[in-house]
């Protein structure tokens, strides 16, 4: 049989703390501390605990060429190449080298690949979590925190500082100022088709393009982007929109088109709650929008880059400035949010991981005529003005 090492894999020796009662009375700290070495490779679906021997093994294989596992111990093989930690050319194992493979040949940098799959959430309830550990409050935060550091950073001058000037507004000075994170959108009110066109045209379309090469394609879009690629995909869960059916649905910039994508197994209103990881004010909106980068139209120029994932991250917040601009300029409430259940996202929209995954979820529609749930509005350009009640 022939093995090597997955591509990416580190090791994390995490440390857990128990209540020792026996250590208590026996006049100790009343703290057990266990210490175990935890496995992290991108292309797993988990984290998996190691021995020590079964870490030194794994270090004598090469991520790249093939080689004969003959000396090492049968219990240490085989449990290395059940979990994926070593690759066979055997084909019982072959669901474990594709697995390796499809991650191989995204290109990835391996720390930026282990920070992506570590920070993905699936059947997570955030809302829940905050309310249970009392910090959905500022006292509550003030009490687990502690007080914050202060929002403005301190720095040691080499003499006075210099004010500078404040112009009189514009209208962009104007709009920046009414955009703010809805939290209040209206349950009942469709969006205007013609609405809904003009903000993905705005955000999201292709407004031209240039072939540089034989296969070679740049688009032009309103947002900038790493490298000119554009390789952030809009995903839409469409609820409320005036002659769109419901659903879910791939929206297509060189066209300017939604393409239908299969219904996804439970109720849309569910999905929405799910997999904005129980915030219900954001799930609301008739629209949402998932923020999906393909990898590897990124990774096809900055491969094995430290900095390509960044890219990837800024990538997502222009187009989620650009998408609330858009909605405020346009009388309509607008989010992005990156607590988010990756992995129910995956599975509706047949995403696959490390792949295409989404990195946030934003969203627009009508605001509520009532502030049900607090909003950050301490300029007051939104709450109480223009028929909206605080």
């Amino acid at each position: 049989m022939n093995v090597r090492r997955c591509a990416c894999v580190f090791f994390e020796s995490r440390e857990t703390a128990s209540f020792d009662l026996a250590g208590l009375l026996a006049g100790g700290a009343g703290v057990a501390r266990t210490r175990r070495w935890l496995a992290l490779a991108p292309h797993l679906e988990q984290e998996i605990e190691v021995s020590e021997a079964e870490m030194t093994w794994l270090g004598r294989f090469s991520p790249q060429l093939w080689s004969m596992a003959d000396a090492m111990p049968e219990d240490i093989l085989s449990r290395l190449l059940e979990t994926g930690l070593l690759v066979s050319d055997e084909p019982r194992f072959a669901s474990q080298r594709a697995a390796e493979e499809r991650h191989r040949a995204l290109n990835w940098w391996p720390l930026a690949a282990v920070v992506h799959k570590a920070s993905c959430w699936s059947g997570v309830d955030s809302v829940a979590s905050m309310q249970r550990l009392g910090m959905d409050t500022v006292a509550g935060l003030l009490r687990t925190c502690g007080t914050p550091p202060p929002a403005v950073a301190e720095r040691d001058g080499c003499g006075p500082d210099i004010p500078l000037q404040r112009p009189p507004a514009d209208s962009l000075d104007t709009l920046l100022e009414r955009r703010t994170t809805c939290r209040n959108f209206d349950p009942e009110r469709g969006l205007e088709q013609a609405l809904f066109a003009r903000m993905l045209d705005r955000v999201f379309a292709a407004q031209g393009s240039v072939i540089a090469g034989e296969g070679i394609e740049f688009l032009k879009k309103h947002t900038p982007s790493g490298g000119g690629l554009h390789a952030t995909e809009a995903y839409l869960l469409v609820q409320r929109v005036q002659g769109v059916p419901p659903g879910l649905y791939h929206y297509r910039p060189h066209e300017h088109a939604l393409r239908p994508l299969p219904a996804p197994a439970m109720p849309l209103d569910d999905l929405a709650r799910r997999a904005l990881a129980g915030q219900w004010w954001f799930a609301q909106a008739p629209v949402l929008v998932i923020y999906a980068p393909r990898v590897a139209r990124s990774y096809w120029k900055y491969r094995d880059h430290p900095k390509a994932y960044r890219a990837l991250l800024m990538d997502v917040g222009h187009l989620s400035q650009t998408l609330c601009l858009s909605a405020t300029d346009l009388g309509l409430g607008a989010f992005v949010t990156a607590a988010i259940n990756e992995g129910e996202l995956e599975r509706a929209f047949g995403l696959a991981p490390l792949c295409d995954g989404p990195v946030a979820v934003g969203g627009f529609g009508w605001r509520a005529a009532r502030q049900e749930i607090a909003e950050f509005d301490p300029v007051g350009k939104v709450w109480g003005c223009a028929g909206l009640e605080p």
